[in-house]
């Protein structure tokens, strides 16, 4: 097929153990799905219905290894925030909770970069959230391990630190609606497609990075992820 422009490239992760990669198609992301970080945020953390914003493919950064990504303009508070994502592999509508594991090819560790002041200064003004959090690498992803090698991860420990200092700490457990419910809620309002990512939440302890700082993320049974802001 001829294009009058050049089609955009399709962004992709690493799966371990296949030669094969995973093409991202759309990335969901949950908010405050952890109630201490609901409470850092200065919202309640009673479990009220969840919800859900997006990035673009363009926010993937395949961190399988290593890597840099740039501090984006028009921000002087760029947070990280260390998450569990959920690879989908099966697609689906009004999936049900009981099914909606079935729906997963696998799981991988994540950074949901924030501008935060960008994102506050929307809320204050009932705007939308893109500028804050839909903007070109914000979403270093790790390479995927698949549900047929790990199984579905319940009980890990999520981390992050900045130039070896701890940042956020918590377990996976503490999601206040589990993936199974998430993916179950968000197929309630969008049919999920197989490439399609969801990021689940982040725990309490975000905070700032600046040029220089290198963020080590981690979740047990998933492996780590290094990034540097330059």
């Amino acid at each position: 097929m001829d294009y009058c422009v050049s089609p955009p490239v399709v962004k992709s992760l690493p799966v371990k153990n296949q030669k094969a990669r995973f093409p991202v198609n759309r990335i969901f992301c949950v908010g405050r799905n952890y109630a201490a970080h609901a409470i850092e945020m200065g919202k309640d953390p009673s479990r009220e219905a969840p919800f859900f914003f997006m990035k673009p493919t363009q926010a993937v950064i395949d961190a399988s290894t290593p890597q840099s990504m740039d501090y984006p303009p028009m921000t002087n508070n760029l947070h990280h925030e260390i998450e569990l994502v959920v690879a989908i592999g099966k697609g689906g509508q009004a999936i049900s909770v009981a099914d909606a594991l079935s729906h997963v090819f696998g799981y991988a560790v994540g950074l949901d970069m924030t501008r935060r002041d960008l994102q506050g200064e929307a809320k204050d003004k009932g705007r939308p959230w893109e500028f804050g959090k839909a903007f070109a690498q914000s979403a270093p992803i790790g390479p995927i391990s698949a549900v047929a090698d790990i199984g579905h991860p319940a009980d890990a420990t999520i981390s992050v630190t900045v130039n070896g200092q701890p940042r956020q700490s918590s377990n996976i457990n503490l999601l206040i609606w589990s993936v199974a419910e998430s993916i179950a809620q968000l197929s309630q309002y969008e049919a999920l497609e197989p490439g399609d990512v969801i990021m689940t939440g982040t725990p309490e302890g975000v905070a700032a990075v600046v040029r220089g700082d290198v963020m080590h993320g981690q979740i047990d049974g998933l492996g780590e992820i290094t990034i540097t802001v330059r």
